[in-house]
């Protein structure tokens, strides 16, 4: 069902039809979208199929205690945190922290004022947006550990954890695995000719071109410097230096104008693969790549060489 702006989702779970309309008439319906649930069966059904942030339960019920209920949301879920409110008859201290202690985050006692679970629902709310915020900037932060700043591709870090998982993958199913090492020609000059600003302006260019070419199910980065790495991934190795030629040709083609200065700029390439067998670790494709970039470097750069099998 589509919200409202301000609606969230809240799953009540209770056997009994009376306390089910006694919360359905006590939320406001332009603050809260209602999902029932007879029995705490259910009521896992409905958590898992749509993940409210906020959940109501009874206690006892005759199939799962809302006490379980509470204990298995916490273990299971891996999402954005759900507020939980127990309903209870039972008023024992003792009883009433057991049901703190399997997860709950409040409770009301059985007859409730409405007034009183509005507040309380209030404080979810409240509690809820909090975790929204706080999941929201570790996802950003997160995304910046993995992110380069300069250039928005993925950065070291990034394409390490990514190439790990594909080498793995590679190596179970039996498809081809490449690394090209990429570093940018003469690029100390540009700095020294033009100044930083325009050495900036080239690199995010030349991660423009690369990420145009690369495809969903590649990947290409910044290691750091002029230097860049891209994974390819299900590809012939004649198809591998159509690609790479195909990247190193637009960088060529393209003029840079810094004031009264025009420029052209080339990058070297190093390619290292695996195709069958054990795979190497990364690390050592990495080295392999590198070393081929070293003698690209040498045989006049502008231009790409594989790693010597």
């Amino acid at each position: 069902m589509d919200l409202l702006p301000q609606q969230l989702k809240v799953l009540v779970a209770d056997d009994s039809p009376l306390y089910r309309k006694l919360v359905e008439q006590a939320l406001l319906p332009e603050q809260y979208s209602v999902m029932f649930a007879k029995n705490g069966r259910e009521a896992i059904d409905l958590f898992v199929a749509h993940q409210p942030p906020l959940l109501i339960t009874d206690w006892m019920m005759p199939d799962i205690t809302g006490i379980e209920l509470c204990e298995r949301i916490r273990q299971d879920s891996r999402t954005s945190y759900t507020y939980i409110i127990l309903l209870t008859g039972m008023t024992e201290r003792d009883k009433v922290v057991s049901g703190l202690a399997a997860g709950a985050d409040d409770y009301l006692t059985k007859p409730f004022h409405a007034e009183e679970l509005q507040a309380r629902l209030g404080v979810g709310r409240r509690v809820v947006d909090l975790h929204r915020q706080l999941e929201a900037k570790n996802r950003l932060l997160e995304e910046l550990a993995l992110t380069d700043a300069l250039t928005g591709l993925p950065n070291r870090r990034a394409v390490e954890a990514w190439a790990e998982r594909q080498l793995a993958g590679a190596a179970r199913h039996g498809f081809s695995f490449w690394v090209v090492m990429a570093d940018l020609d003469h690029f100390k000059s540009v700095n020294d000719t033009c100044g930083h600003e325009a050495g900036d302006a080239v690199l995010k260019r030349f991660a423009q071109i690369l990420k145009t070419n690369t495809r969903s199910s590649n990947i290409c980065s910044r290691l750091g410097g002029e230097e860049f790495l891209l994974v390819l991934t299900h590809a012939e190795k004649a198809n591998v230096e159509a690609a790479i030629n195909r990247i190193r040709e637009q960088l060529e083609a393209q003029a840079f104008r810094f004031g009264d200065a025009s420029l052209r700029v080339t990058a070297s390439f190093g390619v290292s693969g695996f195709q069958a067998g054990s795979p190497p670790d990364f690390p050592v494709l990495v080295n392999q790549a590198d070393v081929a970039l070293y003698s690209a470097k040498h045989r006049g750069r502008n231009r790409i060489e594989f790693a010597v099998a």
